[in-house]
């Protein structure tokens, strides 16, 4: 069991995120039960890489030291697994906002979804949500979207090293993907929408693998905290 002085030496966590939670909320409640078990005042605790609230997954938890190591994580490549919706769009993109357009999808066949996922692999350029966190002259990307205002985005080059179909039910397309930091799974679907002359948005999204990390060997927050809650006992 890992000790107060293990905690501020630094330790990776992998923490497997459920729905709703935002990763900065995963964070407070992991640096408020470590403070707590241990009577510690102060103690840093960050994490390597956001997961929307509306997302599952893998999330690394950085402690004490080890928070020095959070660009390096931050860096490495990623693994997603989800389902995309074709045949319509949400202004976010995903499930946060509700849908406003619907295409004709009559057209689209299962030979032509795995066909259209050869346009996305390798360098793509990609323009983030305007549901993001991505700070524009002082304002997340979000807070100019949810005020109905329009703002210039401008496109990043990201990496997609895998994008395979994993299964075909009517409109609901399920996925994985390999990709590079900085990549927008959201943005991702609605493109492919396009690509598929209809439209596309996320409606499921699970974070399995960061680098060498992996979801399978993440625990649950409840089970992060039993295990503290025993140490305390």
């Amino acid at each position: 069991m890992l000790t107060k002085e293990d905690y501020l030496s630094g330790q990776v966590l992998l923490i497997d995120k459920p729905l709703h939670w935002t990763s900065f909320q995963v964070v407070n409640k992991l640096r408020w039960k470590i403070r707590q078990a241990f009577k510690i005042k102060k103690i840093k605790v960050g994490h390597a890489g956001t997961l929307d609230p509306l997302a599952t997954g893998l999330l690394v938890i950085c402690t004490g030291k080890m928070t020095k190591q959070i660009d390096t994580f931050q860096g490495q490549i990623k693994e997603y697994t989800g389902t995309f919706v074709l045949g319509s769009t949400t202004p976010s993109y995903d499930m946060e906002t509700e849908v406003n357009n619907t295409f004709s999808s009559e057209h689209i066949t299962p030979d032509l979804i795995q066909e259209t996922t050869k346009q996305f692999l390798g360098d793509i350029e990609q323009y983030p949500p305007l549901f993001s966190a991505i700070k524009k002259d002082g304002k997340r990307l979000y807070e100019f979207a949810r005020a109905g205002e329009t703002v210039e985005i401008k496109p990043r080059t990201v990496h997609i090293k895998a994008f395979e179909i994993t299964n075909i039910d009517g409109l609901n397309v399920d996925f994985r993907v390999v990709c590079s930091k900085g990549t927008y799974i959201r943005s991702l679907a609605n493109d492919f929408g396009k690509a598929l002359q209809s439209g596309a948005y996320l409606s499921a999204l699970r974070r399995t693998k960061i680098g060498d990390f992996d979801v399978a060997n993440a625990v649950s927050i409840e089970e992060f905290i039993m295990e503290l809650n025993n140490h305390i006992a």
